[in-house]
């Protein structure tokens, strides 16, 4: 893939993009994220009113409703997004995101952020360090790999990966 990518296909309107040259991280950008604002609104179109009229028929607490109206849009959205993808690539997809989740779930219950914790690691090692690029490049990679397996101190001691495990298995996502 090039670095940039010319669309200059006359439907490229109808996707939402233009005939400008974007670069791959724009692309991804406005695909993955930008467009989110845009998904709510349809997702708010396809379920809100048929989800709210089910709830207001449920006599419940107030907060049981909202809760309610949390849970069935989430579990739509992830049931979605399974749906969407071939099989094996949602089995993929379902694997990355409950990594994801374990280790966002981690981050709140540590106050940390393992991600900026591990991008600093890898920033601490140094190019000097090594003979060449291929060298330097194989060691980020190795290391890249086993920081999730070195005990930290934000961690109470704990890897990274033994933290997210054990968030994960509270919600039986280990399996």
């Amino acid at each position: 893939m090039t670095d940039r990518i010319n669309l200059d296909d006359p439907n490229a309107d109808l996707f939402g993009m233009n005939d400008e040259e974007i670069s791959d991280e724009e692309m991804l950008q406005k695909q993955l994220y930008d467009k989110n604002p845009n998904r709510v609104a349809a997702l708010g179109d396809l379920w809100y009113d048929t989800m709210l009229a089910e709830i207001e028929k449920m006599d419940i607490p107030e907060e049981a409703k909202r809760k309610m109206i949390f849970s069935m849009t989430a579990n739509g959205v992830l049931d979605m997004i399974s749906d969407s993808a071939p099989e094996d690539v949602g089995l993929e997809i379902s694997y990355c995101f409950d990594m994801y989740l374990g280790a966002s779930l981690t981050n709140k219950k540590y106050k940390v952020d393992l991600f900026k914790e591990h991008l600093h690691a890898l920033l601490e090692i140094n190019r000097d360090d090594f003979p060449d690029d291929e060298a330097y490049g194989m060691a980020i990679e190795e290391f890249e790999e086993q920081w999730w397996d070195i005990p930290q101190p934000l961690l109470d001691k704990r890897t990274p990966n033994d933290a997210i495990i054990e968030t994960l298995s509270k919600y039986g996502l280990t399996e």
